[in-house]
């Protein structure tokens, strides 16, 4: 059985590593982060074109079942791979990691909620990390923004008045701790990404009193088998293998 990891995550990167070389796997990366960290094993990058293009690929390179841990955000790959496999009987799992408990964070269901928030409630210090992609509609906002991204923004979806922190996680509580006192920041807005990454703004928000923006996951197509780890995936796998 030849099985195709939609990746691009930590979950993914560990579940190569357990599953390598003993199956054959390719992962996939979308490609949209320059310098990506790669898993062991075949890869390739890049988009597959859609649901033919991905439903073409499958048969072409004889892939028997797909797992994907692809970001929780990754809704359109997460539709695509659930009706391919749909459509060719083929065994499919998601690797969905446990969100956070938002606690006292106001939910919203998307990035243009979460501006219309931040501008609702007044706050003037905002420390963005949703995204390059959800930076736009916080653009036209009077409000000054820390923007923490893995990869710049176009220009004219900045904010006027930004600062721009190219990083990539994970981050510590201290750090954290550090930055959002340090810049004075009064909100923070935030994608539930879920997973130990990037978890440590949140504690660092809750004891300094910073409120927070949550953005709500999209939920995953009806009828998909999921996991929340990367043991139950491999287990999974295992179970693949013995029928």
């Amino acid at each position: 059985m030849r099985l195709l990891l939609l990746g691009g995550t930590g979950e993914a990167r560990a579940l190569a590593a357990r599953l390598h070389p003993g199956i054959d796997i390719v992962s996939s990366l979308a490609g949209r982060v320059p310098d990506p960290a790669l898993p062991v094993g075949p890869v390739r990058i890049g988009g597959f074109g859609g649901v033919d293009g991905l439903a073409r690929w499958l048969r072409d390179n004889g892939i028997g079942a797909v797992v994907d841990a692809t970001h929780p955000f990754a809704a359109t790959m997460t539709a695509h791979a659930a009706q391919v496999c749909g459509h060719l009987g083929l065994p499919h799992l998601v690797l969905a990691r446990p969100a956070w408990d938002p606690g006292a964070a106001r939910v919203v269901g998307s990035d243009v909620e979460a501006a219309e928030a931040v501008a609702q409630q007044g706050f003037s210090r905002v420390f963005l990390t949703n995204g390059r992609s959800g930076v736009a509609p916080f653009a036209g906002s009077d409000a000054w923004f820390l923007i923490r991204v893995v990869t710049a923004p176009d220009s004219d979806v900045l904010p006027v008045h930004h600062e721009l922190l190219l990083s990539r996680g994970p981050y510590g509580y201290d750090d954290e701790y550090a930055l959002l006192r340090d810049r004075a920041i009064d909100v923070l807005v935030t994608k539930n990404s879920g997973g130990e990454l990037t978890s440590a703004k949140l504690a660092a928000a809750a004891d300094l009193g910073v409120a927070v923006v949550m953005i709500d996951r999209p939920p995953l197509p009806a009828g998909v088998t999921t996991v929340s780890t990367v043991q139950e995936a491999v287990d999974w796998v295992a179970g693949l293998q013995v029928g």
